[in-house]
C-alpha cells in the first residue's frame, strides 16, 4: 500500500486547478448521500490519494460535488445502469465501472454485468490498472 501511495504521489500531474484531498467530514457526507457505508479501504484510498491526477484513468473523488468524478454522482449513474447496490464505484472508464464491495474487493462491471476479474484490494487495483495506464 505504501509503495503504491508513494508511486502515485510521485506521478501526480500538475494541473492549473488541482484536486483537494477529502476530509473525514466529506466522507461522512458522501455516506449520508449514498445511504451506505464506504468500505474502510476506500476511505483510506480517498484520504491518501483522492487528489492524485495521473494518466487517463480518473478515480472517483469525494471533495468537490461539482466534479464529474464525484462519487455520489458516479454511483447514482452506475446504480441506475444496473450495478449491484452493494457495490460502490471507484472509477468509470469507457462506460465500464470498477467497484468496491464491503469486503474491500474490486470488481469490474462491464457491458452491464460483473466480469470474472477481481482485485483483492483497491491498492492492488491501483497498482495493476491505474499505475499501468
Amino acid at each position: 500500500m505504501e509503495e503504491v501511495i508513494e508511486q502515485l504521489r510521485e506521478l501526480n500531474q500538475s494541473v492549473p486547478i488541482p484536486l483537494e484531498l477529502p476530509t473525514h467530514e466529506d466522507l461522512i457526507e458522501v455516506e449520508e448521500i449514498l445511504l451506505i457505508h464506504l468500505p474502510p479501504e476506500l476511505k483510506m484510498f480517498l484520504l491518501e490519494v483522492g487528489d492524485v491526477i495521473y494518466g487517463s484513468i480518473e478515480p472517483c473523488t469525494a471533495s468537490d460535488s461539482a466534479l464529474h468524478t464525484y462519487i455520489p454522482d458516479v454511483t447514482a449513474q452506475a446504480w441506475n445502469l444496473g450495478l449491484p447496490r452493494d457495490l460502490v464505484p471507484i472509477c468509470e472508464t469507457g462506460g465500464d465501472y470498477y467497484a468496491i464491495d464491503q469486503d474491500g474487493e474490486i470488481h469490474l462491471w462491464e457491458n452491464g454485468e460483473l466480469a470474472d476479474q477481481i482485485w483483492d484490494s483497491i491498492w492492488h487495483w491501483a497498482r495493476d490498472i491505474w499505475l499501468a495506464d
